[in-house]
């Protein structure tokens, strides 16, 4: 009985030992849940050579978009824990679609295991040149003198820049109103016009032009502390202590995947961020290299999701 037993135990566990140990025996699939030419796809691409080198295997990327990312990530999240079917996300795939769309199909920490962090960016915080303000101390102090509701620009209702303006709102003890555009340009218009009295949003070459001339106001960066690609601008976490908000993006795969798969994966993409072609690539972008463990990228995970899960449940967002 005890030899059935000791045979019934190593049949189950040498295959499992032997497909990470021969992983990845086949080509790997990289899904990226955005259309092609976005800057996930660019990032995604960028990484694409490399890793087949390190990992002696054809990456093959996918673009699978439709339903703000829910696609490919329920594809993931059902799919076989092998390894051999990546996911490229940014991190509102995992920490906020599941809490707006209740019928998203998967969990974003329970359904999957973290691979290895890319980059990270901060959001930036933007009010109308004509505001008697110049720091964000000051702007803090003039909003509240304001009438109640004063307006808010994002590029979209469930937008990492929607729910981080929330978060701002509350942690200055400000009541503010939300109106929603449809992308950064709108967005960007509205703050010039003094349509609306705050932006927080990614920076992009038209708007340093608008604050160089003095149309717009660089108050803060959302980053927990200063950040490295843009000195001299001051974290929000100066005036409201313990502020941060910035977004990432990685890879993740099926739970369940091998540790041996997933600390495989980890090594080569660290090994590849440490490059100076593929920082230059990010920095380019807006992004700045920031490899993890995939523990370390696991906990983020749990507490994003727990972070910006509140924020949508404590104003009530849904983009459905």
């Amino acid at each position: 009985m005890k030899r059935r037993l000791f045979c019934l135990l190593t049949t189950l566990l040498v295959p499992a030992a032997a497909w990470a140990q021969g992983f990845p025996n086949r080509p790997i699939q990289m899904l990226v849940p955005y259309p092609a030419g976005g800057t996930t796809d660019v990032m995604a691409r960028a990484l694409q050579e490399p890793m087949q080198k390190a990992l002696g295997q054809s990456i093959v990327v996918e673009n699978k978009s439709g339903a703000s990312g829910v696609l490919a990530a329920r594809e993931v999240a059902r799919g076989k824990p092998d390894g051999h079917t990546l996911l490229f996300i940014n991190s509102g795939i995992v920490a906020v679609t599941p809490h707006l769309q209740k019928d998203a199909g998967f969990d974003g920490v329970k359904d999957f295991a973290p691979v290895a962090m890319v980059t990270s960016a901060p959001l930036f915080v933007l009010v109308p040149g004509n505001v008697p303000a110049n720091d964000l101390k000051g702007w803090i102090e003039w909003a509240k003198k304001q009438p109640a509701g004063l307006p808010f620009a994002s590029a979209g209702v469930g937008s990492f820049g929607h729910l981080t303006s929330e978060l701002f709102a509350k942690s200055a003890g400000l009541k503010m109103t939300h109106i929603p555009y449809r992308g950064q340009a709108p967005t960007t218009q509205a703050a010039l016009t003094g349509e609306v009295a705050l932006l927080i949003t990614s920076m992009s070459g038209a708007m340093r032009e608008h604050i160089t001339a003095g149309k717009l106001k660089l108050l803060g960066v959302t980053s927990a502390g200063p950040h490295a690609q843009n000195p001299g601008v001051p974290p929000v976490s100066a005036v409201l202590p313990g502020f941060a908000a910035e977004t990432w993006f990685g890879f993740i795969t099926t739970a369940g995947t091998p540790p041996e798969v997933i600390a495989r994966l980890n090594r080569d993409v660290n090994a590849i961020l440490a490059t100076p072609e593929i920082q230059e690539k990010m920095k380019s972008l807006g992004q700045l290299v920031a490899p993890m463990t995939p523990a370390q990228l696991g906990a983020l995970i749990a507490e994003d999701n727990a972070r910006w899960g509140q924020v949508v449940r404590e104003n009530n967002i849904s983009n459905r």
